[in-house]
Parts: structure tokens; C-alpha cells; sequence
């Protein structure tokens, strides 16, 4: 049975991590040079949180199976001469207090017939930095419209060495959002802030591009220009099931993200026109009740830079 393996694995080199002037206690960084000998997930914890949305398609068999690798580390001053052994366990009561102190999203933990997790010691060479594990997920098993969390957490190594504060728990999640998960990308440019001309891309296709979930009716996701400012996206879900129905979508790019994306002015890649459901496709009536069938036809949006008009359509794989 065919799985996708999507590796979450790589880690800073020592030499780079020498001129970070953080460490791992308030973010994302490994301070090697800071004199503390830590164990951590390389891109876990809370500074990885999206990242660690399960929002991957699955395979095709009757479990809809996604298997991820990720990656268990050790940050130290000098190389280690000695192999590391680092234990991890599910722990379950995580769930309830993370959810409990970030309100936006009401998860429970994932039932135990939803995930294989039986590896559950590491081991890290000597002289080496990180080694890979792996989980998997059966997403056939679990309902769509709830939010599930797996929290898998370090929890002790044969070295002794402290584990780290925001970096110790890898939290594994579906989030409930209908509209999450992979699209092709359908990408048509033209070399001008509007659509008169013959556009200089025309209908490219730029391969996939995930939905990632925010929040049950929130999602973003990137656009195929080159600067990739993600669309915030929400919605109005009424109903369950299969009979549910979608309304109140509006797509806008965020102060922040203007802020980030759009900041080269002198090659015209500023924000003109704000992002709009594009009315060629298909009328849009932000009042109207949409099955699931017909809000996917939706997801096409067009706005401008002072340079170029964009359109970004995408399709469910």
C-alpha cells in the first residue's frame, strides 16, 4: 500500500545556528553557542503549529492513509561522542489545556484506531544532530467537521540533556474545516494592472497549493505570484453532513500580510485592486446557501499590483 511520506526532517546547520542570537526558550532557533544542551523537534512545538496540520491528501485505500516522518534533535555545544536515546509518548491530556488556553479551535484528542504509533524511542547517533520517526494517520476514520489532536511529547533521553520549553511537543492535528487540503493551482497573469490585453501567462498550471485550515471556517492560501501573499478566506457553514450548506465567503489579504508581501514598489509590486471572487467563473452571491459541490467551483480570485492583474484559480484534487 502506497503511503505519502511527507518528511518534516531538516534542521539548522551549526555553523548558521552560531550567528542566531536566540534560543530555543521564546522561539524557533537553536542557539548552539548559548551553552544549554537541549533536546527538541526539529520543526515541532509550538513555533511549527501550522505546519503541523495534517491537511495533506490521503491515499486511496479504505483507511485514507498519510503517513508523516519528522525529525527528534539534539542542540549542543560540541559534537555529542556517545549515541542519544530519546523516549516519546502520546499524551492525550495535552489536548484539553492547549484547547482550553487557545480558544479559536475545540479539539479532542484523536481516537485510537485514527493513528499507529508504536516506535516510540529514537535513536541519534553519535556525532550527529537529529533522527527520524514516523506516524500515521487514518483519515477515513475520523469525522470531517471535528477537530482532532495528537500530541506527541518528549519525555526523557539518555543523556540527561533538558527538553525544550516550546520544541518538546510535536502537536499533530485535523482541523475541522471542510475546504482544507490540496488544489491545483490554474495561474493567468497579465503584464498589466487589468485584463484588456492577451495575458502573459495564460491558464498555467502551477501544481499544488494546500487550503490550510485556521479555524473550522477560516483558511488560507497562497497565490501562484511571485511574492506567494496568502489569501485569508472565510466562510458561514449551516448545517452537518452532507446536506450542509456554505455562505458569507470573502477573501482578503490581511494588513499584515500586505505589510510583508507587497514591499518592492520600484518593480510595481504593490497592492491595486484587493483580491475578489473573480464573476467570470461562476456568478458569486456572498448571501446564497452553497452545497459543497458548488462553493468549490468558487475558489477563483483576481486583484491587481500597480504592474500586473492576477487571477488564481484553484481546483480540488
Amino acid at each position: 500500500m502506497k503511503k505519502r511520506l511527507y518528511l518534516i526532517a531538516t534542521i539548522l546547520l551549526s555553523a548558521a545556528a552560531l550567528s542566531l542570537s536566540s534560543c530555543l526558550k521564546d522561539n524557533r532557533y537553536v542557539n548552539f553557542a548559548s551553552g544549554s544542551n537541549l533536546v527538541y523537534f526539529t520543526k515541532g512545538g509550538t513555533p511549527y503549529f501550522s505546519t503541523e496540520a495534517i491537511t495533506e491528501t490521503p491515499d486511496t485505500d479504505a483507511n485514507g492513509t498519510i503517513v508523516r516522518q519528522f525529525a527528534v534533535g539534539i542542540a549542543t555545544v560540541n559534537p555529542t561522542t556517545t549515541a542519544t536515546t530519546v523516549k516519546l509518548a502520546v499524551d492525550t491530556s495535552i489536548v484539553a489545556g492547549y484547547s482550553a488556553a487557545n480558544p479559536g479551535v475545540n479539539y479532542v484528542g484523536m481516537p485510537t484506531d485514527a493513528y499507529v504509533f508504536t516506535a516510540t524511542t529514537v535513536t541519534i547517533p553519535a556525532g550527529q544532530q537529529y533522527a527520524t520517526i514516523s506516524v500515521t494517520f487514518y483519515k477515513n476514520k475520523l469525522d470531517p467537521s471535528k477537530s482532532y489532536m495528537l500530541p506527541i511529547k518528549i519525555v526523557g533521553n539518555s543523556a540527561g540533556l533538558k527538553t525544550s520549553g516550546n520544541m518538546g511537543i510535536q502537536y499533530y492535528h485535523f482541523i475541522g474545516n471542510d475546504f482544507a487540503g490540496s488544489y491545483e493551482l490554474i495561474w493567468t497573469r497579465w503584464n498589466a494592472p487589468d485584463t484588456t490585453g492577451t495575458p502573459a501567462y495564460d491558464h498555467l498550471d502551477l501544481g499544488p497549493y494546500t487550503f490550510l485550515p485556521v479555524d473550522p471556517t477560516t483558511f488560507k492560501v497562497s497565490s501562484g505570484y511571485y511574492t506567494g501573499i496568502p489569501y485569508t478566506v472565510t466562510f458561514t457553514k449551516t448545517g452537518t453532513g452532507p446536506s450542509a450548506t456554505y455562505s458569507n465567503f470573502q477573501v482578503v489579504f490581511t494588513a499584515a500580510d500586505i505589510k510583508t508581501y507587497f514591499t518592492d514598489p520600484g518593480q510595481g509590486v504593490v497592492l491595486g485592486a484587493a483580491p475578489v471572487y473573480d464573476p467570470n467563473k461562476i456568478p458569486f452571491d456572498p448571501t446564497k446557501q452553497y452545497t459543497y459541490a458548488e462553493a468549490l467551483k468558487l475558489f477563483r480570485f483576481y486583484y491587481t499590483t500597480a504592474s500586473r492583474a492576477i487571477i488564481d484559480e484553484y481546483v480540488k484534487n
